[in-house]
């Protein structure tokens, strides 16, 4: 074999090697950042569920305020009905 035969067997081994060491880092720097993709995608979904649970016992707080108030209101119309119905005895006795 000649000594310029070997140099370029030498240079294909060579670019191989470079091709597939560049291959590898290439991959590991895409798996690395497709990780923290997903981590910052599921911190962020993690956020949106602990704001939507608030929410959602915002909502519960809300509705039984409502409930308790619609109660008081009855008993408040109640009250003034017989308040009405006294003043009214009270104009037909003067």
């Amino acid at each position: 074999m000649e000594w310029y035969t070997i140099i370029g067997l030498a240079c294909t081994a060579g670019g191989f090697a470079i091709a597939w060491i560049t291959l590898r880092v290439r991959q590991k720097k895409e798996n690395e950042e497709g990780g923290l993709s997903r981590g910052v995608m599921q911190s962020d979904i993690g956020y949106i569920k602990a704001g939507i649970d608030d929410l959602k016992k915002d909502n519960k707080e809300s509705r039984n305020m409502i409930g308790e108030l619609s109660e008081r209101v009855v008993r408040v119309e109640e009250s003034c009905k017989q308040a009405h119905k006294r003043i009214d005895k009270l104009d037909k006795n003067e």
